[in-house]
């Protein structure tokens, strides 16, 4: 038999705490890093072009390969906050058993479509990364390392998928409101 003490509580709680933060933060780093290089890189060739004639061979390739890192982590970011494209107008007039229907069809539906763009874009990253494609003005910067970002992102957008249903079977069966209508800029 095992005993909880306050202690074992506590340094549970620490321990805890680094998951906890990457679950709350990891879309924003992972935005936050490709935004931050593709804008660095822009700004830098813009001014190496306009004032001194040059420009880095790859400065066209890789802020648009660090977008696919923006938008499908931004992607999984939205779902998570519920701030994707949705017809919430539609649902908020349906009755509870209803909008939580829509609820259960609107994972079931992320879950498939999910599914086929992991299997698809892993495929991609597989014949980039077999082929040793490079990334265009560079020799060893490899394509793969930018298209690893859909096949990841989309599972992260999965979990964030399922983390959304479990609130919600647990709201459902409190007989709480769902969050039909969520703040944007949270």
């Amino acid at each position: 038999m095992s005993h909880s003490t306050p202690a074992n509580s506590t340094l549970a709680a620490k321990l805890l705490m680094p998951l906890k933060w990457l679950d709350e933060n990891l879309e924003k780093v992972i935005i936050l890093i490709s935004y931050s290089g593709m804008a660095g890189i822009i700004f830098v060739e813009v001014i190496r072009r306009f004032f001194f004639g040059l420009q880095a061979p790859w400065s066209t390739s890789i802020p648009v390969l660090l977008f696919l890192w923006l938008t499908w982590f931004g992607a999984s970011l939205n779902v998570k906050k519920r701030t994707h494209l949705s017809l919430n107008e539609i649902r908020m007039r349906l009755p509870y058993k209803g909008q939580f229907l829509c609820q259960i069809l609107d994972a079931i539906l992320w879950i498939v479509f999910g599914i086929i763009v992991i299997y698809f874009t892993t495929a991609q990253v597989k014949i980039a990364h077999f082929n040793f494609a490079t990334v265009a003005g560079t020799d060893n910067i490899m394509q793969w390392w930018f298209y690893l970002a859909t096949p990841l992102a989309w599972t992260l957008l999965i979990f964030r998928v399922l983390q959304n249903l479990v609130e919600d079977c647990l709201r459902f069966k409190r007989n709480e409101s769902f969050n039909l209508s969520p703040a944007i800029m949270d």
